[in-house]
């Protein structure tokens, strides 16, 4: 039975909308209409009613300068993907056995809005431990794992961004001062390695690396944390290379995950 007209269309706007939403989550600006009629080689009008169609089920958003941006709701829908797919026993064996050699808490994080949310976590055998159960926010601006992922924005993208941000004193050695955060950013960006020495929680010390996608950009934090009566930032930072080899792990399986067996 041939396929009728109505259905080859449905078909053909369905395409074209999973189009639209590939093209906006992949860009490495925010695309304008104009951008998205060239790049998918879309008529203007049939783009511009397919966008409307987007937005009203709430997966695309225009930002304030009328480009088009990933939405809440489709932010939501990646985070299933990478995080509640099948290969969470995989992440969380690489996470309980850094845990092991680590003798200390790890876990993944990864940004939602100006928070950082905890996607997966093992904790440290010890007694005495900072309760931070998966699934809780906390602030980009005085933690390893925000501050990492700031320092992957272009300087005139992160002041934006820190300019929007309350910078709230949360312990004592927060950061409360924009130039004084931006000038930490420029040397995480180099380094590729964040701390947090005091600045969300008085008496706890954190750091964070980043895992890494196909083409090199960070999509998660893998971050560690110690209270300061058991551990120094210098004792911390020197876990440095365990880190930094779990997070390659963890990009691995991200991107070529194993078969069936």
């Amino acid at each position: 039975m041939k396929e009728s007209a109505g259905s080859r269309n449905k078909g053909s706007s369905i395409t074209r909308v999973m189009e639209i939403i590939e093209a906006v989550a992949q860009a490495s600006s925010a695309p304008s209409p104009a951008d998205l009629a060239f790049m998918l080689d879309i008529p203007k009008p049939s783009l511009h009613r397919l966008l409307q169609q987007i937005q009203a089920e709430g997966f695309l958003q225009t930002n304030l300068r009328g480009a088009i941006v990933p939405s809440e709701r489709l932010h939501h829908i990646a985070m299933g993907v990478i995080y509640a797919s099948r290969y969470k026993a995989q992440r969380q064996a690489i996470l309980r056995q850094l845990a092991e050699e680590l003798d200390e808490t790890c876990g993944i994080a990864m940004p939602d809005g100006i928070d950082m949310v905890y996607h997966d976590r093992v904790q440290s055998s010890w007694p005495l431990q900072l309760h931070l159960p998966v699934g809780t926010h906390v602030p980009m601006w005085c933690t390893a794992s925000g501050k990492l992922y700031l320092s992957t924005f272009s300087e005139s993208r992160r002041r934006q961004i820190i300019e929007s941000l309350s910078l709230k004193r949360m312990a004592r050695n927060t950061l409360t001062q924009a130039e004084a955060l931006e000038a930490q950013l420029k040397a995480i960006r180099k380094s590729e390695l964040a701390v947090d020495n005091e600045e969300f929680v008085d008496g706890m010390v954190a750091c964070a690396v980043p895992i890494k996608d196909r083409s090199g950009r960070l999509f998660a934090c893998l971050y560690t944390h110690a209270p300061t009566i058991r551990k120094s930032l210098e004792e911390l930072l020197a876990l440095e290379p365990q880190l930094r080899r779990a997070a390659s792990r963890l990009g691995e399986l991200v991107e070529e995950p194993p078969s069936e067996t």
